[in-house]
């Protein structure tokens, strides 16, 4: 018997049933099994600064890497307690997306794969927010992921540092996660730091009878840490923004510098020891502070700057102008007065390097960090680093040919691309122990730290008794599915026999689950006027969260909660449709809902998705990808085969092209179908008790914005195109040994789309680890 199961049995014979009490002593029993953490400052380190980590619930995928789930799972069931009584703890929702989750991804295959990798971000009080839906709106209440306590993480208070504002200063403190890598050998650390007050209360003040003063600097702290990515609509959002990232970078980098420093080191070697890698522009800020703080070391300002650009790393997540942080530069110089002066000489460093390379004047003006008094991070993220990647094919030559293509001019070597992956331990291995059953029993276990492995499933590909054993299996999730969704959620029944069409993903315009919502409709008029024959009864499942301040987003999900109600209440189509949106959507949810998905949709615009990870994940269980030529799925179709998936739609070149004529309006006058379509949003086929989202929605489209053109995401120009290849992809799964045969050649191909690999191109080809 190990000395763990020993432990555990001991502690589960005291007859304590309390969740809480027992989640916080068996992570610390399963903590103790793992090895020591990494020790810094032996060799090179690399430093991944993002302002999200996705990590989800913690207990679970620590037990699996330290290989003691099922030994847990027995244990407990043995003594009478339910083995997944772990699932209401609140998962840690530090991210809002494909960014964090990509990052919780890295920091897993770094420790499983021995790689010196640590995590630097924010340690939000209320991480993103929980989501609720109320007469279809979505509502959002604080998410305390540690209510059940944070027994995975220790604060060092030894190791706060000061980080300085214009109008405050603020404690950062560290608390350490343990990254527990596969085995259990190696141990990184993921630091989130918390934003804490000099002077937590004003005695003064208080006896004044100035009470909410006395707080004040308490509450201004608080907020810095409070809750990921607050509304910044208005000026003071913005600067809450500002100080964020600026917090945690600030923050990382003095952790970093006091390291190095105790080990006696050259500051001019820096870079020597460390590489710091930007999860896109939030820890831009990183250029200007690392050369104020090496400058601080007496170091000149010409060799700080070099030192920094050979220290840090950029990684591009987004191709569209507008989501390149762009910063007032007043405001700027107002929360960070001491940074604002070496962006001034950053911008001065710039300038000099494009004299020497002849660019002068109006040349100069798509490359000057600061313009039109505005602060450009994409601008000085490229400039102020020794490398830039896109994360998928597609992505980086757009940034190469388009987005960023001055700047590869300038500095083509400093481009490369590294195609996003996820852990398989985790979307796979601990949320599908099924299909992981399946693959082990045909090709081993080394599947689990080498994806590539999966290849050797074609050989299965036409086996007729293990593509019966695949269906059997998806069957099995959906049930697992079907029973979460019943008793834990909604009381809602899901059709096992239906097709899972899955849309599960961040909301956003440009990844239109408008279109899906608009193809529903369109398959439900279909149904009700009989001109739809012979159609597979399918269960269209969505699962997002709309930032609180972007109201079309919200609009849309309260446009599928209408449409949901509607087809949902239709005796004459619901034994064939149904639309089910989730509530609260995060990693846990992922989890049930991702193995049971049989159509997964990835249907953003061509030349908008940078990468997208949601659909790996996907196609790693065995759902087939209806989606358009945009992102990873590119290399999806390219590694699986497009004969397995149901591609449409136009692609970059062709919208290109269609650009400077588009007219919404006239597909809109000469297509009946999409004019059917679009009136509902303002004929009183829904309600919409706000009296705008849904009229915005049909505006959006047909008359466009101040801010955009009509139909910005050529929604109308792909309809009719992914409509049919839906109903492609519905008829396919009529014949369920092909489809099966589909499932599992997207599985065999997924291989390439491990985040070991991704990580290990990052620690050889950026950071020289």
């Amino acid at each position: 018997m190990s000395d763990y199961k020993r432990k555990l049995e001991e502690l589960l014979r005291s007859g304590d049933r309390d969740v809480k009490r027992l989640y916080n002593e068996i992570s610390a029993l399963a903590m103790n099994e793992a090895g020591p953490r990494v020790k810094r400052g032996i060799k090179k380190t690399a430093c991944y600064f993002s302002a999200e980590f996705l990590v989800g619930r913690m207990i679970y995928s620590n037990l699996f890497n330290l290989g003691l789930l099922e030994e847990t799972r027995g244990v407990m069931a043995k003594a009478g307690l339910d083995p997944n009584m772990f699932e209401q703890i609140e998962d840690m929702a530090l991210g809002n997306g494909g960014l964090g989750r990509l990052a919780a991804c890295f920091l897993d295959s770094a420790a499983t794969r021995g790689l010196p990798l640590d995590g630097y971000g924010i340690r939000y009080r209320y991480g993103l927010f929980k989501q609720y839906f109320d007469k279809g709106f979505q509502n959002e209440i604080p998410d305390d992921w540690t209510d059940f306590g944070d027994p995975w993480s220790v604060r060092r208070e030894e190791e706060r540092v000061k980080v300085d504002f214009g109008n405050c200063s603020v404690w950062a403190a560290p608390y350490d996660m343990a990254i527990i890598g596969y085995g259990g050998k190696t141990v990184n650390t993921l630091r989130l730091w918390q934003a804490e007050p000099l002077e937590g209360f004003d005695f003064a003040l208080f006896n004044e009878q100035k009470h909410g003063e006395a707080f004040r600097a308490r509450n201004e702290a608080e907020a810095i840490s409070c809750v990921l990515y607050p509304n910044d609509d208005g000026e003071e959002g913005k600067r809450l923004r500002i100080k964020q990232e600026y917090f945690f970078t600030s923050a990382s980098l003095q952790s970093i510098i006091r390291d190095f420093k105790a080990a006696n080191g050259d500051f001019k070697k820096f870079h020597e020891s460390y590489a710091v890698q930007l999860n896109d522009t939030h820890p831009a800020v990183a250029v200007p502070e690392l050369i104020r703080l090496l400058t601080e070391e007496e170091l000149s300002f010409a060799e700080a700057f070099a030192v920094a650009r050979e220290t840090l790393a950029y990684t591009n997540h987004t191709v569209m102008a507008e989501a390149l942080e762009k910063w007032d530069a007043g405001l700027f110089r107002s929360v960070l007065p001491e940074v604002y002066p070496y962006v001034v000489m950053v911008q001065n460093e710039l300038r000099q390097a494009l004299y020497k390379k002849k660019i002068t004047g109006a040349a100069r003006k798509a490359y000057d960090i600061i313009d039109d008094g505005k602060i450009h991070m994409a601008r000085m993220a490229v400039f102020g680093t020794r490398s830039v990647n896109g994360v998928a094919e597609l992505h980086t030559e757009i940034l190469k040919k388009d987005a960023l293509k001055e700047w590869y001019k300038l500095y083509p070597k400093r481009f490369s691309n590294k195609t996003n992956g996820i852990t398989q331990r985790r979307w796979l291995g601990l949320c599908n122990p099924e299909l992981s059953g399946f693959i082990t029993e045909r090709i081993g276990d080394r599947w689990l730290t080498d994806l590539s492995e999966l290849k050797r499933l074609t050989a299965y590909a036409n086996d007729g008794g293990s593509l019966k054993r695949l269906n059997e299996i998806k069957r099995a999730k959906k049930e697992q599915l079907s029973w979460h969704v019943k008793f834990r959620e909604y009381g809602a029944t899901l059709d096992l026999d239906s097709v899972f069409d899955v849309q599960v993903k961040r909301l956003h315009e440009y990844k239109r689950q408008l279109l899906n919502a608009f193809s529903i409709l369109d398959i439900y008029f279909s149904l009700k006027d009989k001109t739809l024959k012979d159609f597979t009864p399918m269960t269209c499942l969505f699962g997002a969260k709309a930032a609180p301040g972007y109201y079309r987003a919200k609009g849309i999900i309260k446009l599928i909660n209408e449409i949901a109600k509607l087809i949902n209440g239709d005796k004459d189509v619901n034994d064939r449709l149904n639309v089910l949106f989730v509530q609260n959507y995060n990693v846990s949810y992922a989890e049930k809902l991702i193995p049971a998905a049989d159509i997964s949709e990835q249907i953003s615009t061509a030349g908008t998705e940078a990468s997208g990870t949601g659909n790996m994940k996907l196609m790693l269980n065995g759902a087939v990808t209806l989606g358009t030529y945009d992102g990873a799925n590119i290399e999806i179709v390219r590694e699986a085969g497009e004969e397995n998936n149901f591609i449409f739609g136009a692609r970059v070149e062709d919208i290109k092209k269609a650009k400077p004529n588009y007219n919404p309006r006239k597909i809109y006058e000469k297509n009946p179908r999409i004019k059917r379509v679009l009136d509902t949003l303002t004929d009183g086929t829904f309600k919409d008790e706000s009296g705008f989202m849904l009229k915005d929605l049909r505006s959006s489209i047909l008359n466009g914005a101040s801010w955009h053109d009509p139909d910005q995401y050529y929604i109308l120009l792909d309809f009719e195109d992914y409509v049919t290849a839906k109903l492609k992809a519905v008829k396919a799964y009529q014949n369920r040994e092909n489809w099966a045969r589909m499932c599992l050649l997207n599985i065999a191909g997924a291989g390439f789309f491990s985040s070991d690999r991704t990580v290990g191109e990052y620690a050889s080809e950026i950071w020289g680890i």
